[in-house]
């Protein structure tokens, strides 16, 4: 004896704490149990078959499920192998013995799904008291029942020979699972938990078993003929699929590399955006339904795909729920990567309508695709639509109506950036949209082109190019007090068309600053990610929210400015006509990043008009002071107006005081 042996004790079980924990607390449904017994029915058939060749040969395999929603009773009764009572103590009344595993590891047989003798448990997760009753193809002239309440005690009594070899297992539903016991409920869950057995499953007196649609990656009888067998995949997936008609469908077929599985992908009608996840994918393990949401087996970017795949290779939980994620597992994941992006190009090389119909209802997901993939790249870099200002184009006519450049707003409005791309008609791509902007930077990359990203720095300098000659510092310190708001400033420049006199670019590092410095950023953005944005935004202080570029040369900016140096009163006239105007069209474009008034911006063009349009009796100082009230964002007086003496005398910006004059015009 070994040096510690004399201490050894044997591990007690308290049997029914054991029952209640597996019974109870293995399964996340109820409906699992249905799925456990319908399966133990499927096994004893192969049981059967392994056991009995040529006595088998002649009986006809079938599963039948009953319900009676008076009696609260669920029945599952099958013609398979059927028990003895020694199998009866040894299997059905011992918690983890499966003869079922038994059997496949010495036959070799894959089509046996039963792996840890838990299954038979699972009715006492529904049901008060279970009552089997079988008799076995070995002794077709004894029957046996047995009975329990619970799972933790049962009696096993003889009764008369059932009519044919087989199996009963009749269920008591508790009180909270009656709604179990309703055939038309059944035949949808069992429709689907049940697709692939081959052995017919029929609910309550139907002769139409709920697993009657042809697969069509199965050899069939006849089989399908090659014209036909695209469309027998379609009607597959429109009959497996939950929530969302097919699309397209493709096979899937992987063979070595430790995923060795078979079945159908599609894309599903369903409207997907960004980071929308609609991906769903059933796994089938010999047949039966084992993993009903497997999506993480499917790639991330792949919230259009739906799926059936069956495999053999795949080791499932003890709960038989989910899927172990071991090497056959990863190698699954990268096969059906592989496939989808084969299914993909296929799609577009042998159904163009099909291919057109997925451009247009995924294009905003398949725009992150790309990215993630290089061969999904190099299909979808020309064909898939990018929204912009003028509709979804695709990068290629984007580039054709850029000249060559691919342009791009950083930002989330149109505002003035869209006015500017209307005008110079040139499409805008909407870079705050999922996937836009790195899927253009790339095609920029890939296609040899410049893109314009509107919002930086260097997008700006492209679009706002220098002005012929500087303007003196007094010429824009006054048109800077009479069109900017506070938080932004004049940046002349030069820009086409030349008849938009003026265009205001949200400056985003100070939006993404105000953004962060928000008091409740640090409740919306996770700690670390705040850190490193706070060090990215430390470099602005934030003052300038925006950049009003004035087009040096717009005739109406050049006429403004010659009549501000002939010491024309209507400059000041025409300036606050050219802030209100300003103000009007941001309100338009809605960027959110234009301040001023737009009841008073309203008023103030009507003013303006007024002023311009005066008889010479009153003048255009009286229409003046009226108009440089109303464009103030505060709707008060204004240095130079009423207060400081009403009417203006000849040239009021020639007397020294015209950048003071000016601050507040």
């Amino acid at each position: 004896m070994s040096e510690g042996q004399e201490n050894l004790r044997t591990t007690e079980v308290d049997l029914g704490g054991l029952v209640s924990v597996l019974a109870t607390h293995l399964y996340s449904t109820p409906l699992v149990a249905l799925r456990e017994l319908v399966q133990n029915a499927h096994d004893s058939h192969t049981r059967r078959r392994l056991e009995d060749p040529q006595g088998a040969a002649g009986h006809r395999p079938r599963i039948r499920v009953r319900a009676d929603a008076a009696a609260r009773t669920l029945a599952i009764e099958d013609t398979g192998a059927g028990l003895t009572e020694p199998e009866i103590h040894a299997y059905l009344a011992t918690v983890g013995t499966g003869y079922t595993r038994l059997l496949r590891e010495v036959t070799g047989n894959e089509e046996l799904i039963g792996a840890f003798g838990l299954g038979f448990l699972s009715a006492f997760s529904v049901a008060e008291e279970v009552t089997v009753t079988t008799t076995s193809h070995r002794e077709p002239a004894l029957g046996h029942r047995y009975r329990s309440r619970g799972g933790e005690q049962y009696s096993v009594e003889p009764v008369p020979a059932r009519p044919q070899p087989g199996t009963v297992v009749e269920l008591t539903l508790r009180p909270e699972h009656a709604h179990l016991a309703d055939e038309d409920a059944l035949r949808e869950v069992l429709g689907r938990y049940c697709v692939l057995l081959s052995v017919p499953v029929h609910v309550g007196d139907d002769e139409q078993p709920v697993n009657g649609i042809r697969v069509p990656w199965r050899e069939q009888v006849p089989p399908i003929a090659p014209g036909r067998l695209h469309a027998a995949r379609m009607e597959f997936a429109a009959a497996f699929g939950r929530r969302f008609e097919p699309l397209t469908v493709f096979p899937f077929e992987a063979a070595g590399g430790g995923a060795e599985a078979i079945g159908l992908l599609w894309v599903q009608d369903g409207a997907t955006y960004g980071s929308s996840d609609n991906r769903d994918l059933a796994v089938y393990l010999r047949g039966m339904l084992l993993a009903d949401d497997a999506r993480d087996l499917l790639p991330s970017w792949a919230g259009f795909i739906g799926g059936v795949v069956e495999s053999n290779r795949l080791t499932p939980t003890a709960s038989r729920e989910d899927l172990q994620r071991d090497e056959h597992y990863r190698a699954l994941q990268r096969a059906l990567a592989d496939a989808i992006v084969d299914g993909l190009y296929e799609t577009a090389r042998l159904h163009p309508a099909a291919w057109r119909r997925i451009l247009a209802r995924h294009g905003q997901d398949l725009l992150g695709a790309a990215l993630c993939d290089e061969r999904l790249f190099t299909l979808l870099a020309d064909d898939v639509p990018v929204p912009t200002s003028q509709g979804d184009l695709t990068a290629g006519a984007l580039r054709a109506a850029g000249q060559g450049a691919v342009h791009v707003a950083l930002g989330s409005g149109g505002g003035f950036e869209e006015m500017l791309y209307r005008a110079m008609q040139v499409p805008i791509a909407r870079g705050d949209r999922y996937a836009v902007l790195p899927f253009l930077r790339r095609y920029a990359q890939l296609r040899d082109c410049r893109i314009v990203e509107l919002g930086s720095a260097d997008g700006n300098r492209e679009l706002f190019r220098d002005p012929e000659q500087p303007l003196p510092a007094e010429e824009l310190g006054w048109l800077s007090a009479a069109l900017a708001e506070p938080g932004e400033q004049v940046v002349p420049a030069r820009f086409e068309p030349p008849g938009l006199p003026l265009v205001l670019v949200p400056d985003r590092e100070a939006e993404l600053k105000a953004r962060i410095e928000d008091d409740q950023a640090d409740a919306r953005i996770p700690s670390a990610a705040l850190r490193l944005a706070r060090a990215f935004t430390a470099r602005t202080d934030g003052t300038v929210r925006a950049r009003l570029y004035l087009n040096t040369a717009s005739p109406a900016v050049q006429d403004l400015l010659r009549a501000y140096r002939a010491g024309h009163t209507g400059s000041t006239t025409a300036a606050a006509l050219l802030r209100s105007i300003k103000v009007i069209m941001a309100a338009a474009g809605a960027t959110g990043s234009a301040g001023g008034d737009l009841g008073a911006a309203l008023a103030g063009v009507g003013t303006a008009v007024a002023a311009l349009t005066a008889p010479p009796a009153e003048g255009l100082s009286a229409g003046l002071d009226r108009l440089l009230d109303d464009s103030r964002p505060d709707g008060g007086p204004q240095h130079g107006g009423p207060q400081n003496g009403g009417a203006r005398q000849e040239g009021p910006w020639h007397d020294g005081s015209q950048h003071e004059q000016g601050e507040g015009a």
